[in-house]
């Protein structure tokens, strides 16, 4: 008697879909694909949306990676597409929006039609997305829910500069502006000086984004530092060494973007001295999660004073003790904004806003992503070629 395939009689896509990947791990790939396949249309049936759109992704990005033909992957993306695009307007209309799904929603729609390379469709949603996050955003702000008016507002920004459409980003610019001046002066009366320089910081993003990488921009910039040069001066009185060094890699940075250089590299020096100390503490506790950490600030420091070979040194040792996506974001960034601030690039500004926009949201492998193709840029292949060196990958 011949035996029956194993997938026969089983009750839901659930099963189907972990039997799918069971044969997609042992290389039975087009077996597994086509479980994949029926699984999505599983859940589909059942009305599990949001597990069918995501398994349609899936499908679709796999074929484009086996056959490298977009045709083939279409049928699957666009289906994963309208079903987002569905859950879409499902979680706009609930009482209370999440911004985290439907963030997570949006980025998905517009992935594909990237991939596809749909600009017709693109362009459509990302300019609808935008539409929907200034409503919300308009929302919030009315219900006096200022933080989630800014997080709402933010994401209207991007995807209005993700379509060039100039007039509405600079219209949620000053928007932004307003609104992030009104919390720094919040955290400011509460004396939360380390909250009001992380406003500050934003506020002068979004300045810049109006005026470019002017007077305007070096001043609020100059302001964030000086807060964060503040709040290290409160973390040390209360004895708090940890905060101290964070706060000051912090005002470092913000002084070398307000090209204060002098400032930034008397900072980093005694900042760097305070860090040996840290990190030889937290390895004589094993606390090796801490060292990596601040063995990080330590690279963040040292690429800030232009010493990009002893930083990779630091790095290496980061890599040794802690593997981490966040970590070589950050080594990134560190090294993107010292070439912004040495070469006063405004288009590299703008990469740093995007990655640090994903960064904070802690999607590390989008701003990792993000921060890769920046270092492409011309004058920082060095740079790329050194991180990639330090983390063993040669080209």
């Amino acid at each position: 008697m011949r035996n029956l395939p194993a997938d026969i009689g089983l009750e839901g896509p659930e099963e189907l879909e972990q039997l799918a990947f069971k044969r997609l791990n042992e290389g039975r790939i087009k077996d597994g694909l086509k479980l994949v396949l029926r699984a999505a249309k599983g859940y589909e049936g059942e009305g599990k949306t949001e597990d069918a759109a995501r398994l349609y992704k899936y499908l679709g990005y796999v074929l484009l990676k086996k056959t490298n033909a977009i045709d083939k992957a279409r049928p699957s993306l666009l289906k994963s597409a309208y079903l987002y695009i569905d859950l879409i307007e499902a979680e706009v209309s609930r009482a209370e929006v999440d911004l985290d799904i439907l963030d997570e929603y949006c980025s998905n729609v517009l992935d594909i039609f990237m991939t596809l390379n749909d600009e017709k469709n693109l362009m459509k949603y990302a300019e609808e997305f935008a539409a929907i996050y200034e409503d919300l955003g308009n929302s919030y702000q009315d219900n006096d829910d200022i933080l989630m008016a800014i997080r709402a507002y933010e994401s209207a920004y991007r995807y209005y500069r993700m379509i060039d459409n100039i007039e509405s980003y600079k219209r949620l610019a000053e928007t932004l502006i307003t609104l992030y001046g009104q919390v720094a002066e919040g955290r400011l009366e509460k004396g939360d000086a380390l909250g009001a320089a992380e406003a500050f910081y934003r506020l002068a993003g979004f300045i810049r984004a109006i005026f470019g990488y002017d007077i305007h921009f070096i001043e609020m910039m100059d302001t964030a530092a000086k807060n964060f040069e503040k709040a290290s001066k409160i973390a040390y009185s209360h004895g708090d060494l940890d905060g101290t060094t964070s706060c000051l890699v912090k005002a470092q940075y913000a002084y070398l973007l307000a090209k204060n250089f002098s400032r930034a590299k008397l900072i980093g020096l005694n900042t760097a001295r305070m860090l040996y100390q840290v990190i030889s503490s937290y390895r004589a506790q094993r606390d090796y999660e801490m060292a990596a950490e601040k063995l990080t600030e330590l690279t963040e420091a040292l690429i800030g004073m232009g010493k990009l070979n002893e930083a990779m040194e630091a790095y290496k040792n980061v890599l040794e003790t802690k593997s981490d996506l966040r970590f070589r974001a950050r080594v990134r960034i560190a090294v993107l904004k010292h070439y912004a601030a040495t070469t006063g690039s405004e288009d590299v500004l703008v990469d740093i806003d995007n990655i640090e926009y994903y960064f904070n949201k802690k999607a590390y492998i989008r701003a990792l992503e993000l921060a890769e193709n920046a270092m492409l840029r011309e004058g920082l292949q060095e740079a790329a070629s050194k991180i990639h060196e330090a983390e063993g990958i040669y080209h």
